[in-house]
């Protein structure tokens, strides 16, 4: 009934909805790639995970942290994860105050940039000259987007949105909540076994299968 992707799985949601051909998505994510690491020297942003932290606490702590510094939710994973990215300086000083204000624990994450935030501004700019002759087909089943949690299928619409991803708050708490109020019963999480838990987290009656091996596939091919 719908595709979404988490972050860069966003272009990964559209190519299998057929928006974008497999070499376009390639190129376009390792432009986007290139973009977003050369956008902030290594070392001066980082991201942080809140855990025990909702969406409202992990902006408090981000803005009690940022002292005239970029410090903002990056990722609202589910309602017990919010991600926050910046400057290095604020990102440090959130994880020192996160525990006194309310959060369960505060991990600095392994990433080579701030992605998410406003410093993505020229990778933005880059992303926003890359898509613009590239040919964006409607998908087959509406995409839940990364920047409003809604569903959408309008190629101008989808170009704009994944603009806006590169600095933008990824709202995936939104999106699943929003996919289980429009009577999605099963999700099917590709690639991996770590939004399939985030989805249980968000929508606890929720049917989810991580496919992760060809065996996976054949099994998930069987079963519809």
């Amino acid at each position: 009934q719908f595709v979404a992707g988490h972050s860069l799985g966003e272009y990964s949601a559209l190519c299998a909805a057929g928006s974008f051909d497999l070499p376009t998505t390639a190129r376009l994510l390792k432009l986007r790639g290139r973009a977003m690491q050369a956008a902030v020297p290594v070392g001066v942003g980082a991201m942080a995970a809140l855990l025990g932290a909702d969406i409202e606490l992990a902006t408090r702590i981000a803005a009690a942290a940022a002292e005239g510094e970029v410090c903002t939710v990056a990722n609202d994973n589910d309602p017990s994860q919010v991600v926050i990215s910046g400057h290095k300086g604020a990102i440090d000083r959130a994880i020192e105050m996160a525990k006194d204000m309310g959060a369960k624990r505060a991990v600095l994450l392994p990433v080579s940039a701030p992605f998410h935030c406003p410093l993505m501004q020229p990778a933005a700019d880059a992303m926003a000259e890359a898509l613009g002759p590239v040919d964006i087909r409607m998908p087959a089943v509406p995409l839940y987007a990364n920047v409003t949690a809604q569903a959408v299928s309008d190629p101008g619409t989808i170009r704009d949105q994944l603009v806006e991803q590169v600095t933008g708050l990824v709202r995936w708490r939104e999106t699943i909540a929003n996919m289980a109020a429009a009577g999605v019963e099963e999700f099917v999480e590709l690639g991996g076994k770590v939004l399939g838990p985030m989805v249980k987290r968000i929508a606890p009656d929720a049917r989810v299968t991580s496919v992760m091996t060809i065996q996976d596939v054949e099994a998930l091919a069987k079963e519809i």
